[in-house]
């Protein structure tokens, strides 16, 4: 069994796996983020009954490739049934008879069905069939685990979560599988055999975004830059066309959740609601909460509270780098060779706002580095004006014993170099957060800068630096 982290999730499946009741896990979370890859290798492949939806196709394709799993597992009638009623009947009788899978330790029978989204289709009846072979026998059987998948995590909200009928309360765990972080990632590609510098590290992070299945592509033969090229440049290249495929696995109509992502990713800082819904693609109301909901379940953006601001005065932040980068270069394809694109004045200002979303991933590590991990902390990022100036700030960490750390973000090529004129710009900056904020907390002001810092007559201003190593711990 080789698993690069996920050590939080292995050890609720290890719990549901020992525990003397029947369990119920949902695994969610974006495509290719490997949540069918955890659960087969943590059970090793071995369960009671095993079978996956097909992407695309309709009932009674489903009901079939349900079947062949069946046969695979010894169930004898080899007629397709006539609705999935029938077909978790079958398991049924196939899950009670003596020789089943059991598990070599805690002898549970564990059912695996990924990706139900696709096998629910128009009028099927299989979320009413599913409800009533867990109510009427499986919620019953103290040795049974049942493990439902899917990358529509829409779905997965609207008909297990939120269902107010057979699934209501049901459930007994939710693992949200979600992307790598720095360290996972620099595991992985160890792993792999691929050796990058920090630096590549870092790009390759604010490219791929932590995603296992798309760090697997790299071929270690390549440079990163070399790998891009061929991965999301080239036609016929494995993630060539993954941008539009990412929204369309995960949502029904993806062209609304598209043409929010767009709107969100055009501010570093992010947006409010009412600039989304004045969108006439968007609109407002119950849908675009349905959509904002969901896309932030899929860590795609994060919502947060404007700093001073009133309660109700949310923002809507992009976290994910993957959407970035094609927004950037891969959308309207205006971009066609990354290699030769490199060092040009768009890629260094895509680094810029890169590295902030990094960083915003990555808070877990950067209060690790500034020693309070235990303190309780809001992040934000925040636009304000006072006496006629405006200031844009790239992280606020809000911390509860009367301080904040007022972080500058700089993914400069060498050393940060702090001059007179920066010096000045910093101090009014701090001084503008105040005075607008009218905050009584100890401000800190915090470099976090990809390369360091250059020791000079102003440097001496900056209270605590974090560097990109820090940022690749665990």
């Amino acid at each position: 069994m080789i698993i690069v982290g996920r050590e939080k999730e292995q050890d609720i499946l290890n719990i549901c796996l020992n525990s003397k009741r029947p369990e119920f896990i949902v695994v969610y979370g974006r495509r290719r983020v490997g949540k069918t890859y955890l659960i087969k290798e943590y059970f090793n492949n071995r369960f009671a009954f095993y079978s996956t939806g097909v992407t695309e196709n309709k009932m009674k394709e489903q009901l079939r490739s349900f079947n062949d799993s069946l046969k695979s597992y010894g169930y004898k009638d080899r007629k397709l049934p006539e609705d999935w009623f029938e077909a978790f009947s079958r398991l049924r009788s196939l899950l009670e008879v003596p020789e089943v899978q059991r598990d070599s330790v805690s002898g549970k029978r564990v059912v695996f069905l990924d990706e139900v989204p696709w096998m629910d289709t128009a009028r099927s009846g299989f979320k009413s069939a599913l409800d009533y072979f867990w109510n009427s026998w499986a919620s019953t059987q103290p040795d049974i685990l049942l493990i439902v998948c899917g990358s529509a995590t829409s779905w997965i909200v609207d008909n297990i979560f939120r269902s107010k009928r057979g699934f209501y309360n049901r459930v007994t765990r939710r693992i949200q599988l979600k992307p790598f972080s720095l360290y996972e990632t620099d595991k992985l590609l160890k792993l792999n055999g691929i050796e990058m510098s920090v630096s590549q590290l870092i790009e390759a992070y604010m490219i791929f975004g932590g995603i296992p299945f798309y760090l697997c592509l790299l071929d270690r033969r390549m440079s990163l830059a070399q790998n891009v090229e061929e991965l999301l440049f080239k036609e016929g290249g494995e993630l060539y066309y993954e941008y539009e495929y990412l929204y369309a696995s995960l949502f029904k109509n993806p062209e609304k959740y598209r043409a929010v992502i767009e709107n969100i990713a055009r501010k570093k800082c992010g947006v409010l609601r009412k600039e989304l819904s004045a969108d006439k693609r968007i609109g407002d109301g119950e849908p675009l909460t349905k959509v904002l909901k969901q896309l932030e379940e899929c860590a795609f953006i994060r919502k947060y509270k404007n700093y001073g601001k009133d309660k109700q005065s949310f923002l809507f932040q992009l976290v994910d780098p993957f959407t970035l980068f094609c927004l950037e270069f891969i959308a309207d394809r205006k971009v066609n060779s990354w290699i030769s694109f490199t060092g040009s004045p768009s890629y260094h200002a895509w680094r810029g706002y890169a590295f902030e979303i990094l960083c915003f991933n990555h808070v877990k590590q950067i209060k690790a580095k500034l020693g309070i991990t235990g303190v309780e902390s809001a992040e934000y990022s925040w636009v304000g004006e006072a006496d006629g100036k405006k200031v844009q700030i790239d992280m606020l960490i809000d911390r509860k014993d009367d301080m904040i750390n007022v972080c500058e973000i700089k993914n400069t090529e060498n050393e940060f170099i702090i001059s007179e004129e920066e010096e000045r710009k910093l101090r009014q900056r701090l001084e503008t957060f105040r005075v607008a904020t009218g905050t009584q907390k100890a401000l800190n002001l915090t470099l976090i800068s990809a390369n360091g810092l250059k020791i000079n007559a102003y440097s001496g201003m900056i209270q605590n630096l974090i560097t990109e190593k820090d940022l690749i711990k665990e």
